[in-house]
């Protein structure tokens, strides 16, 4: 999903459209609400099962309304007439999942929230790690990639060019593979490169040479580009939040005006999940839209009016003393938590590469040799097996 974040557009509207701006309240076709509930409800499965994107997680009102858009933009009276559409014409998928994530970004945007991350929060992370650490962070929802870049250049500057070059990993995922490829590119007009200040500008992003033809441009407007041997520390790939496995060992985590657009559940899966995703310590950060008020078990406020966040451990319990453990030896849970570990232990060092696959369809195992032969990674798991190479 497009994160930092998507347009706001769940306003009520005014004036003459208000009669066609949501089919649940008032179906074209005649039908009660009830059938047009049922309707909706047969269209996202029907998406889920085709294209393994789960769009129930979605808050109602702002799913139909984009859904509408769609509805009424092809002249059909019905999310049934809808559904019917899809099947027939598969290409009307990328047209819905354009209409579903928009894509709103900007580099540093929230300019108060960076610099608090600038200027305090990240310096203080890093004089925590080694000098050799290893430093990961992941834009979740990275859109095109305006975000990540962001880090890369705060993250340079911190550390130095060096440093930078062999400590640094920063992951943007998206689930829109469009605006993956424009954050693949790094090329962005100089409007776009407007709230970076001009010494960013200049330093990191370099005029496009358009195959000795001039500057290169996009609809007439000269284009930049973050440099090359920064971008490789800049890694890019699809992900859904709330189906893939999240990235790990993290220091610092975004995930900006992505959240408010999924249910309370749906939320709480997430946050658990970013919650694994980061290591001891490691920072939050969301948007302006999301206020994490109900997770005090998993994150506490750093300054939540910015939204930042730190990870509360897991809680453990203490180790017991020679006689609870030689009491609890017998207990047949502690039994089977041993052989659930020694199965793991041994499925993952077998000879023979072994898939888990459940009956959803998505991959949930892969063994070591497994993940060598096949070029599985731990973002893998978790997603459909039809959308990995391997199938």
């Amino acid at each position: 999903m497009a994160g930092d974040g998507y347009e706001r557009d769940d306003a009520p509207s005014s004036g003459a459209d208000d009669r066609t701006t949501d089919l649940q309240q008032q179906p074209s076709d005649g039908s009660s609400p009830g059938v047009a509930d049922d309707a909706l409800k047969a269209l996202i499965e029907h998406v889920h099962r085709a294209r393994g994107f789960d769009l129930s997680g979605y808050k109602p009102p702002t799913l139909r309304r984009r859904i509408d858009k769609r509805v009424q933009a092809l002249g059909l009276g019905s999310y049934a007439d809808y559904l019917d559409h899809l099947q027939v014409h598969p290409e009307e998928f990328a047209r819905l999942f354009d209409s579903v994530l928009i894509n709103v970004t900007d580099f540093r945007r929230d300019g108060d929230a960076w610099e608090l991350f600038e200027t305090r929060l990240l310096p203080e992370l890093l004089s925590e790690k080694g000098p050799d650490e290893p430093i990961r962070v992941w834009s979740a929802g990275c859109s095109s990639g305006q975000e990540a870049y962001t880090l890369a250049m705060i993250l340079h500057d911190q550390l130095g060019d060096e440093a930078f070059r062999r400590r640094v990993k920063i992951y943007g995922t998206d689930v829109d593979e469009d605006a993956l490829a424009t954050a693949r590119q790094a090329t962005y007009s100089l409007e776009e490169l407007s709230s970076l200040p001009a010494e960013w500008r200049e330093r990191f992003f370099e005029p496009v040479d358009d195959n000795g033809h001039g500057a290169q441009r996009r609809n007439g407007v000269v284009l930049r580009q973050f440099r090359g041997d920064l971008r490789r520390n800049v890694i890019f790939g699809r992900h859904d939040l709330v189906q893939d496995a999240p990235i790990s060992r993290l220091d610092v985590l975004l995930c900006r005006n992505t959240l408010m657009y999924f249910n309370a559940d749906v939320q709480a899966h997430i946050l658990d999940r970013l919650h694994f995703g980061l290591r001891a310590g490691g920072l939050l950060f969301l948007g302006k839209a999301e206020k994490l008020l109900s997770h005090g078990s998993l994150f506490r406020p750093l300054d939540p009016q910015r939204r930042f966040f730190a990870k509360v451990p897991a809680e453990r319990f203490p180790e017991p003393d020679a006689a609870t453990r030689a009491h609890r030896s017998s207990s047949p849970v502690e039994h089977l938590t041993t052989n659930v570990n020694l199965r793991d232990a041994a499925l993952e060092v077998g000879a023979a590469a072994m898939l888990g696959i459940d009956p959803e369809g998505r991959l949930v195992l892969a063994n070591k040799v497994a993940r060598s032969w096949f070029a599985i990674e731990a973002r893998d798991l978790g997603r459909p097996l039809r959308d990995l190479e391997v199938s």
